[in-house]
């Protein structure tokens, strides 16, 4: 099976499940219990793990292994870091390859994961600025994934087809994120809002009279007077896509830190993205009590950031060790923010 052909078959599996979500469990407008959210997170949780399983047994599918030539051809274009051992038999090569796949596909997948929880204060504040009804929440977020995955798509493959050629642009993501790491440290508590009346998206609709300031139940557009306008949900949406661009601008860099494989990120960035979205309803009522959980990411940033620089000193931090920190990081800012939550004013 060929790179294209797998690709191909996951977007379809993907898109089927996404209908089915939507077409069949979210068929009629209502607000997501948590427990409703538990169970789908859950389930994209499970297929995720599930998929780094089939990496793991099935990898050589993924890229087309199939013998040594190939072997060494697939390791020295993505950089896997995976020698071809001629004392070892060829099950025991193709085994190492695989485990080495499986490893930067749950690596990106928690790096993805763990920055993208930020973003969910990002869409809180958005609903809440527009005065969006809890009920339409789910269908606004549907939407947002389908943009993200086309968006993402093209992002990462893009970025991949530069960094083969110009491999120095991994230096300009490394400083990048440490730069966002310190920022996003340094605005730690910082209170952020969202002018909705001079947000780039509003403007741009409003000069053009493009827009209706009410809104008409879930529907994204209306006829008014014989044109057709967009509603303040297709407002939402399109802010809640804007911000998700400028927030891959961290996340896709990060994951590039850990595998050059355009395939395993796009794999980590879906599976994560799918995650969040059923996970938001879980998260919005509980956000505020990771009060840590910041400091952790601004961590997590600059210590994928310093990583890209460090073989320029002779240092490589393989990919099980880049595991071992992140989720360490994680699990370090959570655990503070359980057992020390800070004092309100």
């Amino acid at each position: 099976m060929t790179e294209n052909l797998f690709m191909l078959i996951f977007i379809v599996v993907i898109a089927l499940l996404l209908f089915f979500d939507l077409g069949v469990m979210h068929k009629k407008d209502h607000e997501v219990t948590f427990k409703e959210s538990a169970g789908w997170t859950a389930v994209w949780v499970t297929l995720s793990l599930l998929f780094f399983l089939f990496l793991r047994l099935q990898g050589d599918m993924v890229v087309n292994v199939h013998d040594q030539g190939q072997f060494m051809e697939q390791n020295k274009l993505y950089d896997h870091g995976v020698t071809y051992d001629e004392t070892l038999s060829w099950d025991d090569n193709i085994k190492n390859y695989k485990k080495q796949l499986s490893l930067e596909y749950i690596t990106g997948y928690l790096i993805e994961l763990s920055l993208s929880i930020d973003n969910v204060f990002v869409m809180i504040m958005i609903f809440l600025s527009f005065g969006v009804e809890k009920q339409y929440y789910h269908r606004v977020l549907f939407y947002g994934i389908l943009g993200a995955i086309v968006l993402r798509f093209i992002f990462i493959f893009a970025a991949g087809a530069l960094i083969q050629k110009f491999h120095w642009l991994l230096l300009v993501f490394g400083a990048f994120l440490i730069y966002s790491g310190v920022k996003m440290f340094i605005d730690r508590n910082k209170t952020e809002s969202i002018d909705v009346e001079h947000h780039p998206v509003v403007k741009f609709l409003t000069k053009r009279n493009l827009s209706t300031s009410q809104f008409h139940g879930h529907d994204f557009f209306t006829k008014v007077d014989g044109r057709w306008l967009c509603t303040p949900l297709f407002v939402v949406l399109m802010i809640i896509e804007f911000s998700d661009i400028i927030f891959a601008f961290d996340s896709i860099p990060a994951i590039f830190s850990v595998t050059h494989d355009p395939h395993i990120v796009f794999f980590s960035n879906i599976f994560a993205i799918l995650g969040l979205r059923s996970m938001f309803f879980m998260l919005e009522s509980i956000m505020d009590k990771f009060a840590y959980l910041r400091i952790g990411l601004s961590a997590l940033l600059t210590f994928i950031g310093v990583k890209m620089f460090l073989p320029l000193v002779g240092i490589e931090v393989g990919i099980v060790a880049s595991l071992v920190v992140i989720v360490s990081i994680l699990t370090l800012s959570i655990l503070l923010s359980v057992l020390f939550p800070p004092k309100k004013a």
